[in-house]
């Protein structure tokens, strides 16, 4: 049977018959031929999965007993396995408990040898109907969850798209990911997005902070530990890497491991095996590993607090994220996007920025870059009593140079008076008469210089 799928193209539909009787299975295999699909036999449960590693199914018509097992049984292990697959139970002795079962275990129905012969090929459309539908809705998932991963990258520099194709080339492989870059780079933001656009994005992301654990805690937070392993280990705890297993971790502040850490997670790397914390048993994972670090780590490694071999393993795919001072383009962009957010968050009806404002910020150097322009929007949405945004909103460091078209150096007397008043104005919460009497000040003059520096 030959149809026209998801991507355009036109695949053949392919069905796993598995039954040990050879004339059975023959006989069906040919009457399922003539409807047009593409058909597999196999007498067992280990060769049926042997050839669904080799191509997937769209359905499956399973005897119940096997030579090697329970076809109920197989059911569950390959609904685990290829979760998209059709099953059709088929048994000589049906009865209502198998059935139940069957169905429980994901089978698509379960039906009986010779009583229900005229049933199988109705059923068999219907099933394919279902792994197709399957089918599309995964790969629509799949496209979506590719536009949602790297859309939510905002900016349009050339330094940030360059980042950003470097990053889709790699997030459909398994190849470990080094993530560098300043610190509010976003670098959590595109790991993120590397799992979410690779064959793993249906697992689980785990996300872990390197510098946020001493090195005693962080084995047992990555590792896991065993019950009694050290005091309050009362039972036994699964690691973070475990919880990635199939998916994706990712390691924040990787420069900040403690050597002891860096060789065990050296060995998972290479091995994909660890033991847990006062465990003598290894434990296998499959996870990918990203990490991230704002440090230099090849000086780190001529310094001797980071290992070599771990640096290699982990960068063999290295991207560096530019600083926000870099995308200056980019600026207005994310400051419009954390201007929705928080006004949505806030509760507030925020529309528009000041072209003052927006310069403001263009000017400014951005130290913590894009972690930086996401608290001061927060801050400034607080502060606005209109719908736009306009310069008072910043912080005074930022809003002082550039106040009615004027620009002070930093020994400007005027420019440093409004800085200084807006800071007690913030020390007093608004309260002017504090304000005027830690100034030394007459209440007049201050409400005078707060209107000629246009301070709220």
């Amino acid at each position: 049977m030959v149809e026209q799928d998801y991507e355009g193209t036109r695949r053949v539909k392919k069905v796993l018959i598995i039954d040990d009787e050879e004339k059975l299975r023959t006989l069906l295999a040919r009457i399922v031929s003539l409807e047009g699909f593409e058909v597999w036999q196999a007498a067992d449960c280990k060769s049926a999965l042997k050839k669904l590693e080799q191509s997937e199914a769209d359905v499956v018509l399973c005897d119940v007993k096997l030579p090697d097992g329970n076809g109920v049984e197989l059911t569950k292990a390959i609904k685990t396995l290829y979760p998209l697959t059709e099953i059709i139970v088929l048994t000589a002795y049906g009865n209502i408990p198998d059935g139940v079962l069957a169905i429980k275990n994901g089978a698509f129905d379960y039906i009986t040898k010779g009583d229900d012969n005229n049933r199988i090929i109705p059923l068999l459309h219907r099933a394919i109907e279902k792994a197709e539908l399957a089918r599309r809705v995964s790969h629509l998932e799949s496209q979506l969850a590719d536009k949602q991963s790297f859309d939510t990258i905002i900016g349009h520099s050339k330094s940030l798209l360059e980042a950003i194709e470097l990053a889709k080339k790699v997030a459909v492989t398994d190849t470990s990911v080094l993530l560098t870059g300043e610190t509010g780079t976003g670098k959590e933001v595109f790991a993120r997005a590397i799992h979410l656009a690779s064959p793993r994005s249906n697992k689980h992301f785990v996300a872990v902070n390197c510098s946020a654990f001493s090195k005693e805690l962080m084995e047992s937070e990555l590792f896991g530990h065993k019950a009694g392993a050290f005091t309050g280990a009362t039972r036994d705890k699964k690691g973070l890497f475990e919880e990635a297993h199939n998916g994706t971790i990712f390691l924040d502040e990787i420069g900040e491991m403690a050597p002891e850490l860096q060789a065990k997670l050296l060995r998972v790397l290479e091995s994909v095996e660890f033991h847990k914390v006062g465990d003598s048993k290894t434990t296998e994972v499959n996870v990918r590993v990203i990490a991230a670090t704002n440090r230099d780590l090849e000086k780190e490694i001529e310094s001797g607090h980071f290992r070599q071999d771990l640096f290699y393993r982990l960068s063999v795919f290295q991207i560096k994220l530019p600083p926000l001072r870099e995308r200056v383009a980019d600026i207005e962009p994310l400051t419009l996007y954390f201007m929705q957010y928080f006004s949505k968050k806030i509760n507030k009806k925020i529309t528009s920025l000041s072209v003052e404002f927006v310069e403001a910020l263009k000017r400014h150097n951005f130290p913590g870059n894009i972690r930086e322009l996401k608290n001061i929007m927060e801050r400034s949405i607080i502060l606005a009593d209109g719908e736009t945004l306009s310069l008072q909103n910043l912080p005074v460091e930022l809003q002082f140079p550039f106040q009615e078209g004027k620009t002070y150096s930093t020994f400007d007397l005027a420019g440093m008076e409004k800085m200084h008043i807006q800071k007690v104005m913030n020390y007093t919460n608004g309260n002017k008469t504090e304000a005027a009497r830690l100034l030394n000040i007459a209440l007049t003059t201050l409400y005078r210089k707060l209107d000629e520096y246009q301070i709220r």
